[in-house]
């Protein structure tokens, strides 16, 4: 049951209604003659690597459980959905209300435990997240089999066809796994995957021993991508985000190498250390931890 002191969902409708369309319509403006040229001069192609920016933002600011920040990025993430929706409506493709109402149809279509069914007026059982899930996963399925209709010269639809190849390569990795799985194509446990990681390690090792050849820089990049791709697979296995555990990786080093510079007095002075030294540096802030 909903506690009482939280707003309902149409009291929420109804505060974000009025910022929403000021947020549209001044996306407009920015786009219509006599606006903004910077915006009026955008295309899909030169805001899309914008997004993705912005989408590491908003990962950045929930991992620093910055809310005041999280604000302001989610804020500049949807700007980056207005600024679709209205090159969109300028092309004539679809605009913002079209964006909302398909995904408002979409969230009650996959929903049948929270929203009665249209044809029976019943809701769907669902127990537990994990029948959830398995709900919308079999709703998605019907979704997709009923929008693609290949024509007589399209090659036969694959099932991971839905997974977008513009997406970051380790979160694509992951989901590639994962669909595969579903149909059994999977290493059994965790187990095989270490020695998968074992077997990609020696591969990669054997093309290092002849780094003249002039096909060896491309044999490399596909050992060390394979061996890359069984490192995700592992993650997924082991129920880790591998892109969470990176950026956590990555976090870490950053503390590192600041303590590193702050003993040595400055980034520029681990330059006239040696090695070793660099290495002591490195077990005294690991150790300082």
């Amino acid at each position: 049951m909903r506690d009482v002191s939280e707003p309902s969902p149409d009291a929420i409708a109804k505060k974000s209604s009025a910022p929403l369309a000021e947020s549209i319509a001044i996306m407009a403006r920015l786009r219509a003659p006599g606006g903004c040229p910077w915006d009026r001069e955008q295309t899909f192609d030169t805001i899309k690597r914008y997004t993705l920016e912005e989408t590491y933002e908003v990962f950045d600011a929930i991992e620093r459980r910055a809310w005041p920040d999280l604000k302001d990025e989610l804020g500049d993430l949807l700007l980056q959905v207005l600024f679709y929706a209205q090159m969109a409506a300028e092309a004539g493709y679809f605009d913002m209300s079209d964006v909302a109402a398909n995904l408002n149809t979409k969230l009650i279509r996959r929903h049948p435990h929270v929203f009665p069914q249209s044809d029976t007026g019943e809701l769907v059982d669902a127990a537990d997240a994990n029948m959830v899930l398995r709900n919308w996963e079999q709703i998605k399925a019907q979704e997709k089999a009923q929008k693609h209709t290949p024509q007589a010269t399209e090659s036969k639809p694959s099932g991971l066809d839905d997974i977008p190849r513009t997406m970051p390569a380790a979160f694509e990795a992951h989901k590639l796994g994962s669909r595969a799985a579903k149909v059994g194509f999977d290493w059994p446990d965790s187990t095989g995957l270490l020695a998968k990681l074992d077997e990609e390690i020696a591969e990669l090792r054997a093309e290092l021993q002849s780094p003249n050849d002039p096909l060896a820089k491309r044999r490399i990049e596909e050992e060390f991508g394979d061996l890359l791709f069984t490192a995700i697979n592992l993650a997924r296995h082991l129920k880790i985000d591998s892109e969470s555990a990176l950026r956590a990786a990555n976090a870490k080093f950053r503390a590192r190498f600041r303590s590193m510079e702050a003993t040595a007095g400055g980034y520029e002075a681990l330059a006239s250390r040696t090695p070793d030294e660099l290495e002591a540096l490195w077990a005294q802030a690991k150790q300082a931890e």
